[in-house]
């Protein structure tokens, strides 16, 4: 199976090098800078699962993209993917399947649009990993989960192959018959997570910790699960004790990547994740908290110019 990995950052580059590493057909694409990058020094992976390094991965720029790929995983951010679409349109032959690993459901009615639903399947990821200074992808966590599916639930020749392809290559490659719904339970969390940290400037444990954090990160949560259960894919009350407890555990620093993006000065998504979810909601004032952080993040790409 030929593998079209797009982007050779944090996510694609720890999905796609180890799918390398373990002998599979794939090729990164790339834009000129990261290109060069790679042709020099190789693609380096640091994680407690293992290093490694991988000289010269093939590479593709999307200027010289003219043939049709099996499988295309979209590990870009989304607000890379109106140009993604553009780039990998000549890769999407009849038999292609596409991947996307994007955070929230926004991306499907995209590329739906674009090349159509029998092309796009359901498809997320959990890890938390970063470039170094040196181009290095640094997994951070003990999580490194790629889990994929037909959007029906369905078994499919394709799935077999895509399941073979992915499967034993250094990573938890999940088939899943009900991936909508591991979407929708990501997203609920990640929204609450986004929204809570980005809005309150700090992590879950310095929240929870102050009057009202707590409750204001569960009121959070129940809006994002209110929009879900309206989309007719609310999340198991085991998915919400899951996080319900992470959300409110006192002793944790964690907060969202947006927060860390936010921060830095680079793009976030704002729309994609707070924005869209709000925009699903009954009414904004069915969501006033999701509301309110939207409200201070697009205040902040505008007094920013980081949108």
């Amino acid at each position: 199976m030929r593998i079209l990995v797009v982007g050779a950052g944090a996510t694609g580059g720890y999905f796609g090098g180890r799918l390398l590493q373990h002998g599979r057909d794939v090729t990164f694409l790339v834009r000129g800078r990261r290109a060069t990058q790679l042709a020099q020094h190789g693609l380096a992976i640091h994680s407690a699962f293992g290093d490694a390094h991988l000289p010269s991965p093939p590479t593709v720029q999307a200027a010289d993209l003219r043939e049709s790929f099996d499988l295309i995983v979209l590990g870009c951010k989304a607000y890379g993917l109106a140009q993604a679409m553009d780039d990998i349109a000549p890769a999407v032959g009849p038999g292609t399947a596409i991947v996307p690993l994007l955070n929230g459901m926004r991306q499907l009615d995209l590329l739906d649009a674009r090349f159509g639903a029998s092309h796009v399947l359901g498809g997320q990821c959990v890890i938390a990993a970063t470039l170094d200074e040196h181009g290095h992808v640094r997994h951070l966590n003990q999580s490194h989960s790629l889990t994929f599916g037909e959007r029906d639930g369905g078994a499919s020749a394709r799935m077999e192959r895509i399941t073979q392809a992915l499967s034993d290559a250094g990573f938890d490659a999940r088939p899943s018959r009900h991936v909508l719904q591991d979407m929708w339970d990501k997203w609920v969390f990640l929204a609450t997570l986004a929204g809570i940290t980005c809005l309150m400037r700090g992590p879950v444990g310095a929240i929870v910790a102050v009057p009202g954090g707590e409750a204001a990160t569960l009121a959070m949560l129940e809006e994002c699960r209110a929009v879900a259960a309206r989309a007719g894919h609310a999340p198991g009350e085991a998915t919400l004790r899951r996080a319900r407890d992470t959300l409110t555990d006192p002793a944790s620093d964690l907060t969202a990547s947006m927060l860390r993006d936010l921060r830095h000065g680079h793009p976030i998504e704002a729309d994609h994740v707070i924005g869209d979810m709000l925009a699903r909601a009954a009414a904004p004032a069915a969501a006033p908290l999701l509301a309110a952080a939207y409200a201070h993040l697009k205040v902040h790409e505008r007094t920013t110019g980081s949108a």
